[in-house]
């Protein structure tokens, strides 16, 4: 009998987010045919504000319920949309029987322009900081726990959150607060540490996709839009809708956490997400577009800062390998060999690496520095490397390349640069690290039964929960992985240059071992013709000595030609 046994990472993965079907309740949608302003799906509140039940405007065109400014208003701001990207905002109108205020954001997606509207109301009220003057405060700071401090308390001197965060994801995605600013009346989560579960892959792409999202309100029921299926029958994809009802796991998440309202702006560095600020509040909080603009451009503010700094460290990491890739590259133009010349700097690449200890293996050569593998664990590295042979393959657990649980030297992250199959190549090593965790409650979420299968319960308790973690490293980063990767290229080149250069001089030493022989051959036989005088012994001797030469000749030259074969392979 199989059993599949599926895991809460997957299952969390496995969840359409993208497709919930529904919206938020605090705005209305209507998305269009273009260029001709069908109205294709609505959701179920649109009543509230043009007093037309949704079958009323399914198939007509919008033209016919609303003033044309409004339309004009949006198709100009098409003009300088691309298909595929967040919904911006464009306009503040007077809509629906009331001529309520409203803000009005738009995109392109699927064939069809999604007009999202959000009823201005009292409670939207900015304080009155903008974003220059946040951005003022940290400016020229480099992203240190001070910056990242200073930016939590910015966010929440501009939105007056109970709490707000700086999240950082790790590199196994599990995310950790590094920066707090917070009433006294919450709990502190500064240093908790939470699962990847709890933000999985699917989220953390759209977390890339909208910089800013918005929950006024936790305990909110979802708008379905009608009707929920697009053109084809596949539902509507409301990846960059604003409006976008989150996934109810998240919504339950909230509520077990005590959080009335959420925001959440996008911290991008390098194309991924590198972090959140986490803006939670006890009760409803309505955030209107002025508050919404000003935090999304402080986030992209912060998000430069830390992309820079990031790069300009790769970089400096990077020139700093490229130096000592010309410093190998000469020294072996020079006649030296990579195994005579790499042992100098392994320190140098220690550094760049940030690496406990280095071991170079080139064949019958062994180098090291700090701390590396003996006895069997060399012997496992080595089969480790081999099978990963051709890219950099690095891991900060040391259950992924050694079998003893408990090995005297202490290490457990290694970072292996495997030139071949045979094993020989560059290794870095971390030490262990044993980690007292705490997290934000157990990180191991369970799962429940439904009707249709089972889905993840979010945890109840946020208590600090913690647990000692051994046989780990200090994770490598994608950084470390970008200079491994560059210093690689560079030495298997000379590893490659060097085993030719080797092979060559071999080729010409058989050859000049040859051209000696046959001249000695060459003068035993002139003497032989010159000494007529000789007896029939000394004769014999001679001759004996001759084909005894030619023999030792052909031994030389029938090696010689089978390795310059073997080397064409």
């Amino acid at each position: 009998m199989n059993v599949n046994v599926t895991t809460e990472a997957e299952v969390c993965a496995r969840e359409p987010i993208h497709l919930s079907g529904a919206i938020q309740p605090h705005g209305f949608l209507i998305s269009c045919s273009w260029p001709d302003w069908t109205v294709r799906h609505v959701s179920a509140n649109v009543a509230e504000l043009l007093d037309l039940p949704p079958r009323a405007l399914l198939g007509t065109s919008l033209r016919e319920h609303v003033d044309g400014s409004f339309l004009e208003a949006i198709a100009d701001a098409l003009r300088f949309i691309e298909p595929g990207l967040a919904a911006q905002r464009v306009a503040t109108v007077n809509l629906g029987r009331d001529g309520a205020l409203c803000d009005v954001s738009t995109h392109l997606h699927q064939g069809l322009v999604h007009i999202e509207i959000e009823p201005q109301t009292t409670a939207d009220g900015s304080t009155g900081l903008t974003a220059n003057a946040m951005i003022g405060r940290i400016a020229g700071q480099d992203p240190a726990p001070g910056f990242f401090q200073q930016v939590a308390s910015l966010v929440r001197e501009l939105t007056d959150y109970d709490r707000v965060m700086v999240y950082r994801f790790r590199a196994d995605d599990a995310g950790e607060v590094i920066a707090e600013a917070r009433s006294d009346e919450v709990e502190p989560y500064l240093g908790l540490r939470y699962p990847a579960s709890d933000i999985p892959a699917q989220a953390r792409h759209l977390y890339l996709l909208n910089r800013l999202r918005v929950i006024p309100d936790a305990q909110y029921a979802p708008v379905p839009i009608e009707p929920a299926l697009h053109v084809g029958g596949a539902p509507l994809d409301l990846t960059h809708h604003a409006l976008r009802s989150v996934s109810p796991v998240h919504v339950e998440y909230l509520r077990n956490m005590g959080v009335g309202a959420s925001m959440s702006i996008s911290i991008v560095s390098g194309g991924r997400l590198w972090g959140l600020i986490a803006c939670h509040h006890r009760t409803p909080r309505p955030v209107g577009p002025g508050m919404r603009a000003t935090a999304d451009l402080f986030g992209m503010y912060v998000s430069m800062r830390v992309a820079g700094h990031e790069q300009a460290t790769t970089m400096a990491l990077f020139d700093q390998s490229q130096q000592l890739g010309d410093v190998l590259r000469e020294s072996t133009l020079k006649g030296q060999s990579l195994a005579d010349v790499l042992p100098t700097y392994l320190r140098v690449v220690a550094r760049l690496l940030d690496a406990d200890g280095v071991l170079m293996i080139l064949g019958s050569r062994q180098a090291s520095i700090g701390p590396v593998p003996g006895g069997e664990s060399l012997s496992e590295l080595c089969a480790w490397g081999a099978a990963r042979a051709g890219a950099v393959a690095m891991t900060h657990r040391r259950e992924d390349w050694r079998s003893q649980s408990h090995p005297a030297d202490g290490l457990a992250g290694v970072l292996a640069m495997a030139f071949g199959r045979d094993g020989d190549g560059l290794y870095c090593f971390r030490k262990e690290q044993i980690e007292e965790v705490t997290w934000a409650g157990t990180p191991h979420k369970a799962t429940v039964p439904t009707d249709d299968g089972t889905r993840i319960a979010p945890r109840r308790s946020f208590a600090a929960w913690r647990e000692t973690v051994r046989g780990q490293s200090v994770q490598w980063s994608d950084s470390d992985r970008r200079i491994a990767e560059r210093l690689y290229d560079i030495l298997i080149d000379l590893h490659r240059r060097s085993t030719v250069n080797a092979d060559e001089q071999q080729t010409l030493r058989q050859r000049q071992n040859v051209r000696e022989e046959s001249e000695r051959l060459s003068r035993l036989a002139a003497m032989l013709g010159d000494m007529q005088h000789l007896d029939e012994a000394q004769t014999r001797y001679l001759a004996e000595q001759i084909a005894e030469l030619e023999l030792h000749m052909r031994s030389i030259t029938h090696r010689g030609d089978r390795e310059d074969n073997s080397g064409d392979r």
